[in-house]
């Protein structure tokens, strides 16, 4: 373990994202450090920053920089005095992506980060990874079970943990995330809710494909937030750590919610219907997508939405027969207890009014 006395100098890289904007806020909120500097591509002005995250963002040092490229790297650190923790929350995160920009905005970038920070002397550098990582399996993966990624960005990802393994002198712990949701999620459950929001508009039962006892883990942002915090000073270097918390999240549970959130019917098509669907995913998804885009568009439209970040399009990987199924409590033996132990409707309805209040989801849709 590492000591971290006095209040740390943290450098967030990735941090106008959706969980740096929240380590940020963690962090200033909080008072725990003498100095946050985020780090990012996407100046906070067109990151979608909340009100709260604007507020934040006053407090925080911002430096503008694409860690893909080595001498911008360089800039990041860049200060009088080194940064004692560095935590790596940048990532390609768009899906349906050329496997070599996964490369590039994953392996690479991960890899000059770490680097640098061991060039600098961090005490300690945390690497987000993801629980996409585990072979699908309904039985909880833990931090020893075997890996098979099934999405692009979990297949680059455990290439930047494999690379990172080797730095020499890199004072090093890797979090294993299942799906993460919270305030200024997009990519995580927001799809749900949104292709909710749309059947909500369209008056149709929502049909899903798979069962409802489809594994789909998750862990609250805070609780993602908590967990770096807690690492700055725990855990030998090299260790890794699940983050999911105690629901077990399904497909089930999840769309249960959604329906509480916008009053909607729903239901799952079971296996046999779905399995002939497997077939012809791209062109379900496709399909899918034709079905929900206009309705988003128009809902937007009569709302006054001219700009959002927000879109029900889904892609084929979010649509597999495929379990995350986590078991996130080898961190609870160092100490670590989780916030958030389940996934709640308020939790989801937090999320939509927290975009409705900017004005980037139809207010009308939350009456």
């Amino acid at each position: 373990a590492v000591g971290m006395e006095e209040k740390p100098r943290v450098l967030i890289l990735g941090g106008t994202g959706f969980i740096g904007r929240n380590l940020a806020e963690f962090l200033v909120s909080n008072k725990l450090t003498s100095k946050v500097r985020v780090v990012d591509k996407v100046p906070p002005a067109t990151a979608w920053l909340s009100d709260r995250h604007k507020a934040i963002f006053e407090k925080v040092e911002f430096r503008s920089a694409n860690l893909i490229n080595p001498s911008s790297v360089q800039r990041a650190f860049d200060d009088d005095v080194p940064f004692d923790l560095v935590v790596n929350c940048a990532s390609e995160s768009r899906l349906g992506l050329m496997e070599a920009v996964y490369n590039e905005g994953i392996v690479k970038l991960s890899v000059n980060c770490a680097k640098e920070a061991a060039r600098r002397g961090a005490r300690r550098f945390i690497e987000l990874s993801t629980a996409h990582i585990y072979a699908p399996d309904k039985v909880a993966s833990t931090e020893g079970c075997k890996t098979s990624p099934w999405t692009d960005i979990a297949k680059y990802k455990l290439k930047a943990e494999h690379e990172i393994s080797s730095i020499d002198g890199l004072n090093y712990v890797v979090l294993r995330p299942a799906i993460v949701y919270g305030p200024g999620d997009r990519t995580g459950l927001t799809p749900r809710l949104l292709v909710g929001a749309v059947y909500r508009e369209l008056k149709e039962t929502m049909r899903l494909l798979w069962s409802a006892e489809l594994r789909t883990n998750t862990v609250h942002v805070t609780d993602v937030c908590r967990a770096i915090w807690h690492l700055r000073n725990t855990g030998d270097s090299g260790q890794v750590f699940n983050l999911a918390d105690k629901g077990n999240t399904t497909q089930g549970q999840t769309t249960e919610f959604v329906s509480q959130v916008f009053g909607i019917q729903y239901e799952f098509l079971g296996s046999v219907i779905s399995s002939v669907a497997k077939v012809s995913l791209p062109e379900i998804c496709e399909e899918l997508n034709e079905k929900h885009m206009e309705p988003w568009s128009d809902l937007c439209q009569r709302d006054g939405i001219v700009n959002t970040p927000l879109s029900p399009f889904l892609y084929e990987e979010q649509l597999y027969n495929k379990h995350l199924s986590v078991d996130g409590s080898a961190i609870e033996s160092t100490g670590f207890s989780y916030e958030h132990p389940h996934l709640t409707v308020d939790s989801l309805k937090e999320v939509v009014e927290g975009y409705a209040a900017q004005g980037l989801f139809p207010r009308s849709l939350l009456s």
